[in-house]
């Protein structure tokens, strides 16, 4: 049975309840269906208390690497999604973009465990804020880190709105003073380049509900 796309919630918080919700019986669906994933799905979703425990966890395995410990960044992820309500409502955000816009995704919890270019948006909005803190070194590894894992390369000090597609991903290049803004989609290999100046605002600059078309190359 499908599952309702809106509810009617009457806070971030409480929408962000219903969604994590809607995550859990999707996964005890398919882990029911497919006894295969059943292990899987119970580490990554349903074992967790909530949307960002299992973002944070899922993310921390799929970024670490033998010398970046998955639970150092799931410590890191956790601890940046717990004390930041406007990166938790990005997240929501960004799943509903995904289940409305793609008529590949076919539930809230397949684009929670199989989208890179989701999971790749919400660990650079973690770089992002990471590079707010002056912590900039620790920004650019993990943009490192989702550089080699997801093929999307996203300067941290890059300004990303809510509400947000990368449908499909592969090639995604978003320079250094580029923002993006609210409710926007954007295809594989499409590059957000700089003008070629030394410094300064050299990147493009996209408002809110923008469709970027595969292989789209904007400059300045």
């Amino acid at each position: 049975m499908a599952l309702p796309l809106e509810c009617r919630a009457e806070s971030d918080e409480e929408e962000e309840a219903w969604l994590w919700g809607q995550i859990q019986a999707e996964a005890r669906r398919d882990a029911e269906s497919e006894p295969a994933l059943a292990s899987y799905l119970y580490s990554t979703i349903l074992s967790h208390s909530s949307l960002q425990r299992s973002l944070s966890f899922h993310l921390g395995n799929k970024l670490c690497s033998s010398t970046l410990l998955s639970t150092l960044l799931y410590d890191l992820f956790l601890n940046a999604f717990s004390s930041d309500a406007s990166l938790r409502a990005a997240v929501v955000a960004d799943l509903r973009a995904a289940r409305v816009r793609d008529p590949a995704c076919v539930s809230f919890s397949h684009c929670l465990l199989n989208y890179k270019g989701f999971l790749a948006c919400q660990a650079h909005r973690v770089a992002h804020k990471l590079w707010n803190q002056q912590r900039r070194p620790l920004a650019l590894a993990l943009h490192s880190r989702i550089s080699d894992v997801f093929s999307v390369d996203i300067h941290p000090a890059a300004r990303i709105g809510k509400g947000i597609l990368f449908d499909h991903a592969t090639g995604v290049v978003i320079g250094e003073t580029a923002t993006i803004g609210n409710n926007c989609s954007i295809l594989h290999h499409v590059t957000l380049g700089g003008t070629g100046k030394v410094g300064g605002d050299r990147h493009p600059k996209v408002g809110d509900g923008v469709l970027i078309g595969a292989g789209a190359t904007i400059l300045g």
